[in-house]
């Protein structure tokens, strides 16, 4: 019988040989000249220019920021739109009222508004979080309303004739259903934040992995381009795996059943 675990280390080993491929493959064809260095520079440059910035604390400092601002946007979005979201899950009067209003408002691009949140906020911090806050809200909201409905109204009924109280009516039956859609939202929430937050640096800050990328833009500084890149990357990468071993810790039957039906 095949361990899951060894499953899930079979495969992060050969996602690990296929990116050690393609930068090998990249490293060769730029030392062989079959790549322009001006725009592809080989591997190796890139990591000296990334270990060279990290250590004269270029990096620290435009990291730093762009977590800030990632951190506050996203719980500042995320909570409320997972609670808004299971209330009109539940109601259909709040969610007839407030379901015209996220269709209109939903798919506007937040950097489109932008402009509009400086001049209410000014053009500091706060109105870069809430352009961020607003890209994680909607995503949180629909899927955590779009989890309550998916509910089958059966389980509802037996915890009903079982005796259950409003509040184990939520415990027991609507908040453990509702989790992996939740967990879903969470996710695509944590990555909005992240494409928000570069798009709002390239125009609109001078601190932040988005600045850093469209300084070495501006001064040609192709190296530090793709390091800009790679810490991106990185922070995708990073925020998958913490949010998979979280929902792996709360909703560990989904890892079962996801695990079952693969080897089906």
């Amino acid at each position: 019988m095949t361990n899951p675990e060894n499953d899930r280390g079979y495969k992060v080993l050969l996602q690990l040989v296929i990116i050690s491929g393609v930068l090998g493959i990249w490293e060769i064809a730029g030392r062989m000249g079959l790549l322009n260095p001006l725009f592809f520079p080989v591997p190796s440059l890139i990591f000296m220019t990334f270990f060279s910035m990290l250590g004269n604390g270029e990096i620290s400092e435009h990291l730093s920021i762009t977590l800030f601002r990632v951190f506050f946007g996203f719980l500042l979005g995320t909570v409320p739109g997972i609670i808004i979201g299971m209330v009109m899950g539940v109601s259909d009067k709040v969610r007839l009222l407030i379901d015209p209003i996220v269709s209109a408002t939903y798919p506007i691009p937040k950097l489109a508004i932008f402009p509009l949140l400086m001049v209410i906020f000014g053009i500091g911090e706060v109105s870069k979080i809430v352009a961020i806050a607003l890209g994680c809200f909607f995503l949180a909201l629909i899927n955590s309303m779009a989890g309550v409905r998916s509910i089958n109204k059966v389980y509802f009924d037996v915890a009903k004739n079982y005796g259950a109280s409003k509040k184990q009516l939520f415990t027991k039956v609507m908040l453990p259903a509702s989790l992996p859609m939740i967990f879903a939202g969470i996710r695509l929430a944590l990555g909005t934040s992240l494409l928000v937050v570069v798009g709002l640096e390239f125009v609109s800050a001078n601190k932040g992995i988005g600045a850093l990328i469209w300084y070495a833009w501006e001064t040609f500084e192709i190296e530090k381009l793709y390091v800009g890149i790679f810490i991106c990357a990185i922070l995708g990468i990073l925020s998958t795996f913490v949010l998979k071993k979280a929902e792996e810790r709360i909703v560990p039957w989904i890892g079962r059943l996801s695990y079952n039906a693969g080897r089906q």
